[in-house]
């Protein structure tokens, strides 16, 4: 949590900005014409940030040498954006990988540290997963699903 926020303090403004990057791959993802117009609305709706969002932000991405120092890998994912919208990934990722329980313990640990509150992040929720439905996994498809059509997730 401490490491992906450090990651969120960053700024580079020559990176792709995550709204475009939603934008497209929500037009391209395999719902209904009605429920990606409302994800379009929503997407047009959320804070436009410019924070560094690692965009694949796991522990599989992070690897600590024999010092305890901490590095990040697989940086071809991010970009520019809402810094809730990157921990909505993270959550993602833990949900659909049957890890719902840490999924829980991570979005509250992360908002407790303060700076993001739970239910700016849990609004960003139904759009990555719908983003996810571009390239998920037949298996990670109806998880996913269910996200994208949660109204109002508590």
């Amino acid at each position: 949590v401490n490491l992906q926020r450090e990651v969120h303090s960053k700024k580079a403004p020559l990176l792709t900005k995550l709204t475009d990057k939603m934008m497209r791959k929500i037009a391209e993802a395999d719902i209904d014409p009605s429920t990606r117009y409302d994800l379009h609305t929503s997407l047009e709706g959320m804070h436009k940030h410019d924070k560094v969002c690692h965009g694949d932000f796991n522990p599989s991405n992070v690897i600590i040498d024999a010092n305890g120092e901490y590095s990040i890998i697989d940086w071809a994912h991010a970009t520019q954006g809402n810094a809730s919208a990157d921990v909505a990934k993270t959550f993602l990722l833990f949900s659909v990988n049957g890890q719902a329980e840490l999924a829980e313990k991570y979005l509250n640990m992360i908002t407790e540290k303060g700076g993001l509150e739970k239910r700016g992040i849990q609004r960003w929720i139904p759009i990555v997963a719908a983003v996810q439905l571009k390239k998920g996994e037949v298996e990670d498809r109806k998880t996913l699903e269910k996200w994208v059509d949660v109204v109002d997730y508590e």
